[in-house]
């Protein structure tokens, strides 16, 4: 007995004690039955066991656990729930520090990531397994997951897992971000399938969230290591500094990737996983990685270059990250909505004039304004293929919503107004313009004054920045449309074009683009069509804060640069209401916000809006 004490407690791979074993095992078991059937609570589940998994004093019941991070009233009411269980079939006298002695510990299950990672080689684990049969009760141990060298699976394991070696790192990366690091690792592309394939490299990150190695959260999607993937992560990015320096590169390739053919097979036959480790282009790649490199993410990441940044003239072949002079036009793109529906005379007369006028122009949904300008990348058509490809679409900087005066009073009205300004300033286009179409003596006949009507159009060119154009009737628009188009085509045919990522860079342009702009030269640092349609839409997924400064927004005479101000101070509802009950009067509730500033002029937000917040925020029952 002693003997076999020593040995249990020699192994190398010892867990360590949790101090509350049941809660754990509670824990695994959801998050388990959640990834049978494929819900994605399973990620809170695991988020929830990490948290329990540190914390390190033992809990009474469910509601103490309220305050670790992760865990809700949900997960709280569903502990306390099999607590109570428990005690009727156990005893309410009985320990819930202790598991019982046929209860396995956590952590035992091959499949459970409570356990610490381990650092181990991928030869220990063949010598294992090989050899662990015996003694294992004749089951084969399976083999662990492991991508093969230069694959997309591991490519993206080694790219995120440099970018949590950073020190001050976020811990996560967005979709463009991680291809643009993961790229330079692999030998395929992330975002062109071969030909005869409709899969990329991209394709085998749905492995390394099956496989529990890469967890994927929020809207826009964020993407990180778990516990199991950063293990593995850390053991093949070491691997691949050794074989920058030592010459037996094809032996080490082979000690990393041992234990991919099973896994291999189990690829091949799943829905939309593909077998990555080959490629046909191999010297393509090779010579095009230099270029490749020149991605707009990673020049953003890295060091932040803007417009002035010229990518290099060593090769003139078309990339995804930027468009030379002349591999593009310039084209109009048209909402649907100023072609369909309403008055169908007037909007088709639009149509009529710009086609008239010989002006390139493309119908389209717009999720935010009624007209923008793209530079499309000039593709030839491949021959045996009905249509051409498509080509990679940057919106220049000029975005127009087009108003008439009884469409104006409307929008004033029901608030779409103000809400529409709102989202133009947020959709990452520098020129918003609004296109303002007179009706002349109609004007008398609105609903509201037409003195008001003209005060709004001020104060949206003075107050809120934009450009104001005044026009009389729809042939004027046309007209306009027609100027504006051969301007920004004559303006940027010189230009090289770079494709930057609002997730990354945000709204604002750099330093550099605000110099050339002020020397008449426009920015040429902009985003895609695609990020930019997705980034407008209406009524996606919104985060805690977005929903709040819309909240604030809903009070009268606070604007959005008022909400934006409050929100630097007090960024959710929760912080605002802490805040409130630091307080140690009402008066000082009052005043919490009266001295907040907003606005390039920097003005206190006053005593009367700092009230009607509180107690809109404070008030108990309805608003009298």
């Amino acid at each position: 007995m002693p003997a076999q004490e020593a040995a249990r407690l020699g192994r190398k791979r010892a867990l360590p004690s949790c101090p509350n074993p049941l809660f754990l095992k509670w824990l695994t078991e959801l998050r388990d039955e959640a990834r049978e059937k494929g819900l994605k609570i399973q990620y809170t589940y695991q988020k929830a066991i990490s948290s329990l998994n540190k914390y390190p004093l033992p809990l009474q019941n469910a509601k103490e656990a309220k305050i670790l991070q992760n865990f809700g009233d949900g997960i709280c009411k569903i502990l306390d729930e099999k607590l109570q269980r428990y005690y009727r079939e156990n005893g309410p006298n009985t320990p819930i520090h202790v598991l019982s002695e046929e209860a396995p510990p956590p952590g035992i299950k091959a499949n459970n990531n409570l356990a610490p990672s381990k650092k181990k080689n991928a030869a220990g684990d063949q010598g294992k397994d090989k050899g662990g049969g015996r003694g294992g009760g004749g089951r084969k141990k399976k083999r662990e997951y492991v991508p093969q060298k230069r694959s997309g699976g591991y490519a993206v394991l080694v790219a995120l897992y440099r970018q949590s070696q950073i020190p001050g790192s976020k811990g996560y990366m967005f979709k463009m971000e991680l291809q643009a690091e993961a790229q330079p690792l692999c030998d395929k592309s992330f975002t062109v399938p071969d030909l005869g394939s409709k899969y990329t490299a991209w394709s085998s990150v749905s492995t390394l969230i099956q496989k529990n190695l890469v967890i994927k959260t929020h809207n826009p999607a964020r993407y990180s290591l778990t516990e199991d993937g950063l293990a593995l992560a850390e053991r093949l990015d070491s691997a691949e500094e050794r074989t920058k320096d030592g010459p037996e590169e094809r032996d080490k390739e082979k000690v990393i990737s041992e234990g991919e053919e099973e896994d291999d097979e189990e690829e091949e036959g799943g829905p939309g996983i593909v077998d990555l480790t080959g490629s046909d282009e191999g010297e393509e790649d090779k010579e095009d990685s230099p270029v490749e490199r020149l991605t707009c993410v990673a020049q953003s990441a890295a060091d932040g270059m803007g417009i002035s940044g010229k990518p290099q003239a060593a090769s003139r072949k078309p990339n995804p990250a930027y468009l030379l002079p002349g591999t593009y036009e310039i084209i109009l793109c048209v909402d649907f909505i100023e072609t369909t529906g309403g008055s169908q005379h007037r909007k088709q007369e639009l149509v009529k004039e710009l086609q008239r006028n010989g002006v390139n122009f493309d119908v389209r949904k717009l999720n935010v304004g009624d007209f923008l300008w793209v530079a499309r990348e000039k593709v030839e058509p491949v021959p045996g293929q009905l249509r051409a490809p498509t080509g990679k679409e940057l919106v220049l900087d000029y975005i127009i919503e087009r108003k008439r005066m009884d469409d104006l009073c409307g929008s004033i009205i029901d608030g779409r107004f103000r809400e529409q300004k709102f989202r133009l300033k947020r959709c990452g286009l520098r020129k918003p313009i609004y296109l303002v179409e007179e009706c002349g003596t109609a004007a008398s006949h609105l609903s509201l004054p037409e003195t008001t009507l003209q005060q709004a159009i001020i104060n949206t060119q003075v107050v809120d920045g934009f450009f104001v154009k005044r026009v009389q009737d729809v042939r004027e628009s046309a007209a306009y449309l027609t100027v504006m188009t051969r301007y920004l085509s004559k303006l940027y045919q010189n230009c090289t074009l770079i494709c930057r990522s609002r997730e990354l860079e945000g709204d604002g342009g750099s330093d550099e683009d605000e110099e050339e702009e002020e020397r008449g030269t426009p920015s040429c640092s902009l985003i895609s069509f695609a990020e930019f349609n997705y980034g407008a839409v209406k009524n996606k997924c919104q985060t805690v804060r977005e929903v709040f400064a819309r909240q604030l927004m809903q009070i009268s005479g606070l604007s959005g640069d008022k909400a934006a101000a409050i929100l630097e101070h007090y960024s959710t509802p929760h912080s605002l209401l802490t805040a409130y009950e630091q307080c140690t009067s009402e008066a000082e509730k009052e005043k919490l916000l009266s001295l907040i500033r907003y606005g390039k002029l920097k003005r206190n937000l006053g005593p009367a809006l700092s009230r009607t917040v509180y107690q809109l925020y404070c008030t108990q029952g309805s608003l009298s």
